[in-house]
């Protein structure tokens, strides 16, 4: 597997594959950054900020991340740039290095895909319950097609919806085992009253 060198944006939110992630850009490094993903139609990596914040000095990012694509800006505002990211294939960073603008570069190397896997029905509940949070905010918010038969779809897709802690989410996207991972957000919905 051949290592390449991509941005790293370390937030304070997972992104997930097939997630769909409005962001608000205004730190020149990451202006910079959009810019040149946007122009030469390349991916930049979103991490989970491990120490340190959003703006200022960069921040140390968690070591498993997620590809993002950058599928529609706009700026309203100037000096703010909105963007909307699709995440792409999960990455392990191998090293990273930090520019002098504080834009870090990481040397990475991509995390297969879980391949697609039907869902047991002792975990059908899930699949319920994200068909309803689906209804609710509405399946534009989600990337197509709407994998309701596929473990990984679905359990990804909970993970980003459910309030839990970003640590557990940070968990639920270095897993490599899809009905693990439902039987573990099936026993949070079942703790919280949420089971359908």
């Amino acid at each position: 597997m051949e290592a390449i060198k991509v941005p790293i944006f370390p937030l304070k939110t997972v992104l997930f594959p097939n997630s769909m992630l409005p962001l608000r850009v205004f730190e020149q490094r990451y202006m910079d950054m959009t810019k040149s993903c946007l122009r030469d139609n390349k991916p930049f990596g979103v991490c989970l900020i491990k120490e340190g914040e959003e703006v200022g000095v960069p921040a140390i990012p968690e070591l498993i991340g997620c590809l993002a694509r950058i599928t529609d800006w706009d700026m309203q505002q100037q000096g703010i740039l909105n963007i909307q990211i699709h995440g792409m294939q999960r990455f392990s960073i191998q090293s990273i290095k930090t520019d002098d603008n504080g834009l870090i570069t990481g040397t990475i190397f991509n995390v297969p895909a879980e391949p697609a896997q039907p869902i047991p029905d002792i975990l059908q509940s899930c699949v319920t319950i994200l068909r309803r949070i689906v209804q609710e905010v509405g399946e534009d918010k989600f990337q197509a097609p709407l994998k309701y038969d596929d473990a990984a779809w679905v359990g990804y897709r909970l993970a980003e919806m459910l309030p839990i802690k970003l640590s557990a989410k940070q968990n639920m996207l270095e897993m490599n085992d899809s009905i693990t991972r439902l039987q573990i957000l099936s026993n949070f919905l079942k703790k919280n009253g949420l089971s359908a």
